[in-house]
């Protein structure tokens, strides 16, 4: 395995927009306080970023090296999923990039339900309707955020779920909460989330016109961090939507229990991406791929080369994130202590379920996991896709 060593070192602590952070929220300490990609969780400040513990305080690395079990197959038959969001009531909603549908899993018995279809959707090549995120008041309003692409942009909508109406016609008419994301017919990025700020952080792709990246006013090649509405949150770097630039294609968001913020990155043909975001930080694409000594940007936590990852989702689980591969076709586990590596990453069902797409984390060390052998790249008469019920160290 072709891999370069990793001596770039993270700042230890995302810069401190603003102060205050609830406590005492009954959340597991292995998956922080965001459950992302799919739902949010109280906890953060309405008027700052992520406000991670203080640095001073000692932190603990986990083992350096983890297991992976695969507890079960969840549900298969599967269409092109993308983006999934497990509900606090029960059930997991999962998106069809290429259908432009909503699917409820229940999660004990596998049964699909058809939640309805999301307006506007116009898939092609690696667009369509991707991520889902559940609103921070979902227990008041039943929201259910979705990015997608559309004929002329990539967006963000909210649509209300009502689970009390028939199959099929479970979702409202959608309120568009951002536009104008450029689009293309590859890199349209797609991954949400709310922070434990209650933000919308949003992971957007340069859609193969590279300058976009650099170019602090396109929301291409960015993380965006939004108010719910859909307005510049309060805080943001630039007193824009961007909160980080310098990106190639963001499909992976996750928090640790100090609400640090990492995403993972789409490299072009050398070196793939796990950054530890900053707000304002510049991650160097197209000017830099992977590591770089130049002080102007952002150096990954580590890199990998494109056939052993081509990640898209990220969870944070038991001290470690975790990545799931496309091209890799693996889920890799990345200890932390604090922002840097604590071992070696070490690399898990490697080959066995084809790609990976989407990885949740569900607390006490549990995940979901999400294959993605029907996005038109994957194996010539693999399997359907499926949800897989993990239990990880």
């Amino acid at each position: 395995m072709q891999r370069r060593a990793v001596t770039a070192v993270l700042a230890a602590a995302t810069l401190l927009l603003t102060a205050g952070c609830s406590s005492g929220d009954g959340l597991d300490p292995d998956i922080g306080r965001s459950t992302s990609p799919g739902g949010a969780q109280s906890g953060g400040s309405e008027s700052g970023a992520s406000a991670p513990a203080s640095e001073g305080a000692a932190e603990e690395a986990p083992p350096a090296k983890g297991s992976v079990k695969v507890v079960r197959t969840v549900t298969e038959g599967l269409k092109s999923p993308w983006g999934l969001a497990p509900l606090p009531e029960g059930g997991l909603l999962v998106s069809s990039r290429d259908e432009g549908t909503i699917t409820l899993v229940d999660e004990k018995t596998g049964k699909q339900t058809e939640v309805g279809s999301v307006p506007g959707v116009a898939p092609g090549g690696e667009g369509g309707l991707m991520g889902l995120a559940l609103s921070p008041a979902y227990a008041s309003d039943h929201m259910v955020y979705a990015y997608f692409t559309s004929d002329s942009d990539n967006r963000v909508v909210r649509m209300q779920y009502d689970a009390k109406r028939p199959a099929g016609e479970r979702l409202g008419a959608p309120d568009t909460v951002f536009r104008g994301i450029p689009k293309g017919t590859n890199h349209n990025g797609g991954r949400i989330a709310f922070g434990p700020d209650k933000m919308l952080y949003v992971g957007t792709g340069e859609t193969y016109v590279t300058e976009l990246a650099q170019d602090k006013k396109s929301t291409g090649g960015k993380i965006l961090r939004l108010t719910p509405e859909g307005e510049p949150a309060p805080g943001n770097p630039f007193d824009s939507p961007v909160y980080s630039y310098g990106h190639r294609n963001v499909q992976g968001l996750a928090w640790d229990s100090r609400q640090r913020l990492f995403a993972s990155e789409f490299g072009q043909d050398t070196w793939d991406e796990l950054n530890h975001i900053k707000p304002g930080g510049n991650y160097g694409w197209p000017d830099v791929e992977g590591k770089s000594d130049d002080s102007r940007y952002e150096s990954p936590v580590d890199q990998w080369s494109t056939d052993e990852a081509s990640p898209s989702g990220i969870a944070y689980a038991k001290g470690s994130v975790w990545m799931a591969g496309l091209r890799g076709k693996r889920l890799w586990r990345i200890p932390l202590k604090g922002t840097k590596e604590s071992a070696e990453p070490q690399a898990f069902l490697e080959g066995d379920y084809g790609r990976l797409r989407t990885v949740v984390a569900a607390g006490g060390g549990k995940l979901w996991l999400v294959t993605s052998e029907t996005d038109g790249r994957g194996t010539p008469g693999g399997k359907d896709d499926r949800i897989l019920e993990l239990r990880v160290t």
